[in-house]
């Protein structure tokens, strides 16, 4: 039977005027009809959160009840969990057991922003004025219009709503119309914890009608956008209408550095769960491996035996490995670049196409192609899928180099045994994470953003939710002495 969803707008759940269809990656076939936001539905949206914004209901209410709000919304979202990982299995293609187990650890990133909710303190400045006393105080920036693709929603939203909220922002969520069925499900589980009327909104659609109305709208103040370079591209011109803050997290090309020193089993673990984890749909996917030329030719044998195990199957069974792509178009899009990647002289060791067995569905096999440099279209585009590209240095000075040469900075790895030589490659390395003798690791406590193409400003943390307010600054003079009319002359 296929499901119906509804939009979340000022309160209230509503259909949308139009409605379009959501595939199963797994079977191919429509499983839910998702509501499509109009340009109407959008403005709505953002003027309920305006409203709201302004209300005593939610202006008024202090630091320390927004912070009981939230654990009352993690507390529904790990009491959910194994529904909204369903819908999110469902509608994406990521293994039930990976929805679980990361659906359960998003309730903890609104824990921590419900603790920080009455942290977020101003300041007192020693000012070199006599009779003065000035004050900065944190106030919300306002209306966040906050964006999020198909992969990993409800952590990724969780990153922008928790502090947003913490902060006493309001927010128009924007679900990715590939796969919105786990955010929109998420609305009931705010509507339940009792947040005010218009505080959270919850739309999904396309291009102009949605996209564009909500990131150039008059009265949204901030933008939290994850997605790919090219849609941020669109979402700053647009915020020229609006002149909103921004955030953008974009993704990347990620590097793994092993060096003949690792612990090769080690390392050979966290290569296949860096990049074939979650299908390799993953913003930090490691999907360059930068291996010393001694243990390229064992390292690589390791990682086909390991690859070619992984069990491909349905997304719902706990016993698969690895599930199917989330779209068509991105299994597609894999294919052209593995053949321009060969034509360029790359040589596929294992995988490369579809698996025989797997007629219906966007599954595809894990790959592992060995680059003869970086110039590889698999070297220097981001797949975002299970494919690994591998490329050979001598020197530490040479790896790098070759990690370094990208567009993108968002993490990277380390493996070596040598503590000098990580701490080194810690400070060379250009990404926002560096995991040594880890890989894929992260925390509501922890900074997470990157450098280049991948975006700008940092999600996670304390000071993310700081960007969830501007600063006001108040003089208070403290003399009872009138002032001194400027104009007489003395």
């Amino acid at each position: 039977m296929v499901q119906r969803f509804q939009q979340y707008i000022d309160g209230a759940f509503e259909d949308a005027k139009e409605h379009f269809d959501s595939i199963d990656p797994s079977t191919g076939e429509v499983w839910a009809h998702m509501p499509s936001a109009s340009a109407d539905d959008v403005d709505r949206a953002v003027q309920a959160a305006h409203r709201a914004f302004m209300d005593p209901a939610w202006a008024n209410l202090n630091a320390t009840a927004r912070g009981k709000l939230l654990y009352r919304l993690a507390d529904l979202v790990a009491q959910h969990a194994p529904r909204l990982a369903e819908l999110e299995t469902r509608d994406t293609g990521k293994l039930i057991r990976e929805t679980r187990a990361q659906i359960g650890y998003v309730a903890e990133y609104y824990r921590y922003y419900a603790g920080i909710a009455d942290k977020m303190q101003g300041a007192w400045l020693p000012v070199d004025k006599p009779d003065m006393e000035v004050t900065v105080r944190r106030e919300p920036v306002g209306v966040v219009a906050a964006i999020v693709p198909w992969n990993s929603q409800l952590f990724l939203s969780a990153v922008k709503v928790g502090p947003a909220l913490a902060a006493g922002c309001t927010i128009v969520l924007k679900a990715s119309e590939d796969g919105p069925a786990p955010l929109l499900e998420f609305a009931r589980l705010v509507h339940e914890a009792g947040f005010p009327k218009g505080v959270v909104n919850v739309v999904t659609g396309f291009g102009n009608e949605c996209g564009r109305t909500l990131t150039s709208h008059p009265l949204v103040s901030k933008i939290a956008f994850t997605g790919g370079p090219e849609t941020a591209r669109h979402v700053v011109r647009n915020s020229a209408d609006n002149l909103a803050a921004m955030s953008l997290e974009l993704g990347g090309k990620s590097p793994v550095l092993v060096f003949d020193d690792a612990d090769i089993e080690s390392a050979c673990n966290a290569v296949v769960a860096g990049i074939f984890a979650a299908t390799g749909q993953s913003c930090v996917a490691g999907s360059r491996l930068v291996i010393q030329r001694g243990i390229h030719d064992a390292f690589v044998a390791k990682l086909v035996e390991k690859a070619e195990a992984i069990r491909i199957g349905d997304p719902q069974d706990m016993a698969t490995e690895m599930g199917p792509l989330a779209t068509r178009r991105q299994l597609e899009h894999i294919q052209k670049v593995l053949k321009d990647s060969v034509e360029a002289g790359a040589r596929v060791a294992t995988g490369g196409s579809q698996p025989s067995d797997k007629t219906r569905g966007y599954y595809f096999q894990p790959t592992i192609v060995d680059c003869p440099n970086t110039q590889v279209p698999s070297v220097t585009n981001e797949l975002f899928g299970p494919v690994l590209s591998v490329v050979t240095f001598d020197t530490e000075a040479e790896a790098i180099a070759i990690a370094n040469d990208t567009r993108y900075g968002l993490a990277s790895g380390v493996f070596t045994t040598n503590l000098t030589r990580a701490h080194r490659l810690s400070r060379a390395l250009r990404a926002g994470i560096v995991w040594v003798n880890t890989y894929r690791v992260v925390s509501p406590i922890v900074p997470f953003g990157g450098y280049g193409l991948s975006g700008l400003g940092r999600e996670g943390g304390f000071d993310a939710a700081m960007e969830y307010t501007r600063t006001k600054s108040v003089w208070i003079r403290t003399s009872d002495e009138p002032i001194v009319d400027p104009f007489v002359m003395r």
